[in-house]
């Protein structure tokens, strides 16, 4: 049996685009191709960062995963067993295994139910104790995320934007999952509750043995909750490597490039900052070849014209790249 909780393989997620009605009548369309074959395995009490520039497709990767998108090709693993194969009643079982944390704290809420409705919700729906039991292991829960019994009658708008996102967490955690998805869950507080959301989940993390999957665009803070860092680009991923490796030695321009962009509280440290010129090509038609030789300043002809694969440089330590 393999040894990782979560393991995904050849991921593909594209979509259909039909354009206006001119396009439609005459039935053209285009794919985006938002995820294009990604790879990436998360073990027992381990969290993986996923990061990226808006658009790359970290989010859609997070919903495939739990299937609240359906995946256009690939596999996703769940201690074993492929969940891309299970019907709907089977999949509902495995709900339980697998949460999600949204990224903002104010439409993921009901604002017509109670904060204890929404998270005693996701017990009440698999049918699990009975209503005073639910209602206690909701109690609990609040405590345990750090809000009080007191307020599980309050609506979500009698909260402030940490207090709901911690909801979110009590939500996710109700059905004693192992996996959880983070989907940007701290990018819409202010940065002093982000670091007490973060706390929070790495004590989580530590007294349920629980397994994230991280997305976020701020590499300071997947620094601080991460053990692994995948980076993606344009719906692939083009370095992955454990924490430590990717910000002592990245090997890919774009690693190199959003490195440079993270601000350093010593004012006496100079850096050289990577400014990436030129946007985000469309996922509609991406570039030939390297899909980032477009904005690399290191790229040859063959960059141009041969897409590289993922390859290994070093034990745990793969990069996308043609120069390396």
């Amino acid at each position: 049996m393999s040894e990782n909780l979560l393991e995904v393989r050849n991921l593909t997620k594209h979509f259909t685009l039909h354009g206006d009605f001119v396009s439609r009548m005459a039935g053209k369309s285009q794919t985006l191709k938002a995820v294009d074959g990604i790879n990436f395995a998360i073990k027992s009490g381990e969290t993986l960062g996923l990061v990226g520039e808006s658009g790359c497709g970290k989010s859609t990767v997070g919903r495939t995963v739990l299937r609240l998108l359906e995946p256009t090709d690939g596999k996703i693993e769940v201690e074993g067993t492929d969940i891309t194969t299970l019907d709907k009643p089977s999949l509902r079982d495995f709900r339980r295994e697998m949460q999600i944390i949204f990224q903002d704290p104010y439409s993921s809420l009901n604002p017509r139910m109670t904060a204890g409705g929404i998270v005693e919700e996701m017990l009440r729906v698999h049918g699990i104790g009975t209503p005073a039991e639910r209602k206690e292991r909701v109690a609990e829960l609040f405590e345990r995320v750090g809000l009080r019994k007191a307020q599980l009658e309050s609506f979500p708008h009698e909260f402030s934007g940490g207090q709901r996102q911690r909801i979110g967490i009590a939500r996710a955690l109700a059905l004693n999952p192992s996996v959880i998805i983070g989907d940007e869950p701290v990018s819409a507080l202010d940065v002093s509750i982000q670091a007490q959301v973060i706390n929070l989940l790495m004590d989580l993390q530590a007294e349920l043995n629980l397994s994230y999957l991280f997305i976020a665009h701020d590499l300071a803070v997947v620094e601080h909750i991460s053990h692994r860092i995948a980076v993606m680009y344009l719906g692939k991923i083009v370095e992955y490597t454990d924490k430590k490796t990717l910000f002592t030695n990245p090997q890919h321009p774009y690693t190199e490039a959003l490195l440079s962009a993270v601000p350093v509280p010593d004012p006496t440290i100079k850096r050289k900052k990577t400014i990436l010129q030129g946007d985000v090509p469309s996922p509609i038609k991406p570039p030939p070849g390297c899909h980032f030789h477009t904005r690399c300043p290191y790229a040859e002809e063959r960059c141009k014209v041969e897409e590289p694969a993922l390859k290994e440089i070093s034990p745990g330590h793969t990069v996308c790249c043609h120069l390396r």
